[in-house]
């Protein structure tokens, strides 16, 4: 629905970090933060989310409404894992029973989960993206293309390709 609303008015804006994990884990992984990329200002997504009653927390890119614990950031673009830029136009808009949702793939969303690990030794991202590679399908050759450009040890990936074949 929110995805729609803004494709709807013009606004390019693309589900990643534990908003996807979430999507792609099938719920195993749970985000009440829901992360849209874009490069819109504020004024003009609190514009646009309106009519579905999200309101803008002044001083933030954070949209909350009162009939939920789920709340939108809208973190500025560009959309890009590690130093690899992602055009909006390039990423899937799906369409799913609350309407068209523009969202990172399941190997994009991997190298997400993936960055954040090598740069931040976030445990917790590997974790999601053995989450997302054990119930969606991965590119794991252009999963092992990204992580040479970012530098990441072929290790790394090895211990996610384990830990995911892992029942």
């Amino acid at each position: 629905m929110v995805s729609g609303m803004l494709e709807s008015t013009g606004i390019k804006a693309t589900l990643s970090g534990g908003g996807a994990v979430m999507f792609y884990s099938l719920n195993e992984y749970e985000s009440y933060d829901l992360d849209f990329i874009t490069s819109a200002a504020n004024t003009v997504i609190a514009e646009a989310l309106a009519p579905l009653g999200f309101t803008h927390v002044a001083g933030s890119r954070e949209f909350r409404h009162p009939g939920t614990r789920y709340y939108l950031e809208f973190p500025p673009g560009p959309l890009a894992f590690g130093e690899t830029v992602i055009a909006h136009e390039d990423v899937p808009v799906l369409q799913t029973e609350f309407g068209p949702l523009r969202v990172v793939t399941p190997t994009q969303s991997v190298m997400d989960r993936m960055a954040a690990y090598v740069h931040w030794k976030d445990n917790q991202a590997l974790d999601q993206a053995v989450m997302i590679a054990r119930r969606q399908p991965i590119d794991w050759s252009a999963l092992q293309d990204w992580a040479r450009q970012e530098g990441v040890d072929d290790k790394v990936l090895e211990k996610l390709r384990r830990r995911a074949e892992k029942s």
